[in-house]
């Protein structure tokens, strides 16, 4: 009999996982308590079934898939839900937190008896001809591999709790870093009058560069908010080993706190990057 999975919430990544998995005939529920109308939109498009906390709670597994900000409090809220039942849901926790916090997710999901898995995922949201890498690692990581059945690239990394979180956060790091470094620098030579210098100098010396970051960087501007609670757990990763990495990614942070707040506002900035990065003739 295949698995009930419960994926809570239903943004982007959440529903892209949960359609997957229910176009490949799993039951996919999800709670949409306090979840807004697009939310439910997302959800009801992707094939996934609205369903109790409760019910959510007595799934076969249950992927935490939300920003970084609310990962615990799903966590506190789901352990006391569970901790009743005989039957265990096999708690994945996905988000992208530094291991030190996704440490403290699985002791708070320990106190409800159910099995915690360390997740990580690596990619953009499941699509026609693509699927991102979920990479998992705790003492029962393994038992998350039944979802390769069903459309999902699992890959265990470790026995470790810490371990897939720590890859996601250096992952995420580079790339989301450099979205932002080569963003600040698109502003910084608008600021200076030579924007146009600059993309010249890209499209002779980095042609792929500049092609990814027309790609990425317009991408980015109704993510920045999400990114925002990303880039201060990689900071906080980086705090003790490495205090200049943990200081720039606190300004990573400042920088998508301000581009997030842009997008939303004035487009003073997103419109300095896209017209920086608009395809010529």
């Amino acid at each position: 009999m295949n698995p009930t999975v419960a994926v809570v919430a239903q943004g982007a990544m959440g529903a892209g996982v949960g359609g997957r998995l229910a176009e490949r005939g799993l039951h996919v529920i999800t709670s949409l308590e306090g979840r807004s109308e697009a939310s439910a939109k997302r959800a009801k498009t992707a094939g996934m079934v609205a369903a109790s906390d409760q019910e959510c709670a007595q799934a076969d597994f249950f992927l935490s898939i939300c920003p970084p900000s609310d990962a615990l409090a799903l966590a506190e809220k789901m352990s006391k839900l569970i901790a009743p039942s005989n039957k265990k849901p096999v708690y994945v926790d996905c988000n992208a937190v530094s291991p030190a916090s996704k440490i403290k997710i699985g002791e708070v999901i320990a106190k409800s008896g159910a099995p915690f898995i360390d997740g990580g995922i690596i990619g953009l949201p499941p699509k026609e001809g693509y699927t991102p890498y979920i990479h998992v690692a705790g003492p029962e990581a393994e038992k998350v591999a039944a979802l390769n059945e069903f459309g999902i690239k699992i890959n265990v990394v470790g026995s470790v709790i810490g371990s897939a979180s720590a890859l996601k956060m250096c992952f995420g790091g580079i790339t989301k870093g450099v979205t932002a470094v080569a963003s600040m620098m698109m502003l910084a030579a608008t600021r200076a009058g030579v924007a146009d210098k600059l993309r010249v100098e890209l499209e002779r010396s980095y042609p792929t560069y500049l092609t990814s970051f027309q790609r990425g960087v317009p991408d980015m501007f109704d993510k920045a908010y999400r990114f925002v609670g990303e880039m201060e757990e990689i900071s906080d990763f980086n705090a003790e080993g490495d205090p200049a990495a943990k200081k720039l990614y606190e300004a990573v942070a400042e920088f998508y706190t301000r581009i997030a707040a842009d997008h939303e506002g004035k487009h003073e900035e997103t419109g300095a990057l896209a017209e920086f990065l608009k395809k010529k003739d």
